[in-house]
């Protein structure tokens, strides 16, 4: 039985094995103690060994910090006053790996997270990653449990692809080229590789995003959402980036703007509420020790109607603070985290839907509003991290995303099959991308988006 089903069940019971590792163990005049922990919790079980229960003399030096190991006995109450309910009184044990305390990089100390980083393949034994990784399988099962309670079919679309969603040509290249033969790789006339001799017959990518294969699921589904990994090739080293990351991405038939962002704020609000509800003792190590707001934080988060606030009214608002940003603000600049956290933090203190952005600095897919001049694109802002969720109703006029596209210089060809969609029985239809990574950083309060995933890929590591 798991740790977490024993202390939770607090009932007597005999004969039991339990396996998991030493976190810390000590030793009085007549009694061990150890504590166990296997993963299954943030509570450890306490282990007593007793002389009298069994010789535990050769195997009490080798019950260091970091060994595994199966423990036989019999799981009591606790003595008055104890941390926990319940104990196990060991009878045997077995060493299932032994650990040297002298080398073993993860002690019963506080440790920086830069170190951590560098024994990613350790640190889901501390308290903090064995945390962040069970809220984060929570989050994950509360994702899917969300769209399935509300009628969307969950689909997947291709990891390799020959088209960019975002149009900024920040992709990494998928090719079964031998790159590591230079001399053998096949030349077009003009010297540059031959991509018609690739396995797929053209270059192609891996996914920055699902959107473009999901629109044209759920023109045929109703609603549908994925779930999976993505990529951008950017030389980006802030606490808001990864190479990898995963997102989630809804599209919707029949959605416009307005379904949109109250579908967005509806989603971000019951994961949140799911992870409160299930991960309380994990949250409260968060809530001691990484971000004592946290808990204020996730109750805004849950408990306040949005702000929706158009892009031209945020620039009325933002134009009077320019002292004191980075980036000036005026109407027709890209709102950078400053901008975005100072409307969330500073001036409505709760989450903020932005919408109406100028057509300039959204996606060629966002449709046209009436004036020309704005796009129905939307971000989902939130304290700490600013944009969460990013979306909009894409343009579903066929006359209008392909002027739209030449003003963005994409070739038609390589869309043929989108601008098909507009075609045969185009319909309103709208959607978004929440990275999963950004929503950890929301609900466990952790700075640095390299801490809220197992192995973090980012430039210069890819160490694991």
């Amino acid at each position: 039985m798991t740790v977490k089903e024993l202390l939770r069940a607090g009932v007597v019971r005999k004969d039991l094995v339990v396996k998991g590792w030493i976190k810390t163990k000590r030793d009085s005049k007549t009694f061990s103690f150890a504590e166990l922990n296997d993963g299954s919790s943030r509570e450890n079980l306490q282990i007593i060994f007793d002389a009298k229960d069994g010789d535990f003399g050769a195997v009490l030096p080798r019950l260091v910090t970091g060994a595994s190991v199966a423990v036989y006995g019999d799981l009591i109450e606790s003595p008055a006053g104890a941390k926990q309910k319940m104990e196990l009184r060991a009878k045997r044990v077995e060493i299932c790996g032994d650990c040297d305390p002298e080398k073993f990089p993860i002690q019963k100390k506080q440790t920086s997270d830069e170190f951590l980083r560098t024994m990613a393949h350790l640190r889901p034994r501390t308290n903090k990653y064995g945390a962040m990784l069970r809220i984060r399988s929570e989050l994950a099962f509360a994702v899917h449990k969300y769209f399935r309670d509300n009628g969307f079919f969950y689909v997947h679309t291709p990891i390799i692809t020959a088209s960019d969603c975002e149009g900024a040509g920040e992709m990494f290249t998928a090719t079964s080229l031998d790159l590591s033969n230079l001399a053998s790789l096949p030349r077009t006339d003009k010297g540059e590789l031959d991509f018609s001799k690739e396995l797929f017959g053209k270059k192609t990518y891996l996914t920055v995003s699902g959107q473009l294969e999901g629109e044209a699921l759920a023109l045929g589904l109703g609603k549908i959402y994925t779930f999976g990994p993505t990529f951008r090739a950017e030389n980006s080293n802030t606490y808001r980036h990864c190479a990898e990351f995963w997102q989630i991405e809804p599209e919707m038939a029949f959605y416009e703007l307005e379904d949109d962002m109250e579908l967005a704020e509806d989603f971000v609000k019951s994961i949140t509420r799911h992870v409160l509800e299930n991960c309380r003792s994990d949250l409260d190590l968060f809530a001691r020790f990484v971000d004592t707001e946290l808990m204020a934080t996730l109750k805004n988060v849950t408990e306040h109607k949005y702000e929706r606030l158009a892009y031209t009214d945020a620039v009325k608002i933002l134009e009077p603070e320019n002292g004191r940003f980075e980036t000036k603000v005026s109407w027709g600049v890209d709102l950078a985290s400053e901008h975005e956290r100072f409307l969330v933090e500073n001036y409505f203190k709760k989450p903020t839907i932005l919408y109406n952005k100028p057509k300039e600095v959204g996606a060629f897919y966002m449709k046209l509003n009436d004036d020309g001049k704005t796009v129905r694109g939307m971000d989902l802002l939130v304290p700490r991290i600013g944009e969460l969720v990013g979306g909009s109703e894409r343009e579903n006029r066929l006359d209008v995303l392909e002027k739209k596209m030449a003003d963005f210089k994409i070739n038609p060809e390589s869309y043929w099959w989108y601008l098909d969609l507009r075609r045969y029985g185009s319909a309103p239809h709208s959607g978004f991308g929440l990275g999963f990574e950004r929503m950890m950083m929301l609900v466990t309060g952790i700075s640095n988006i390299r801490d809220v995933t197992a192995f973090p890929r980012v430039p210069g590591c890819a160490e694991f």
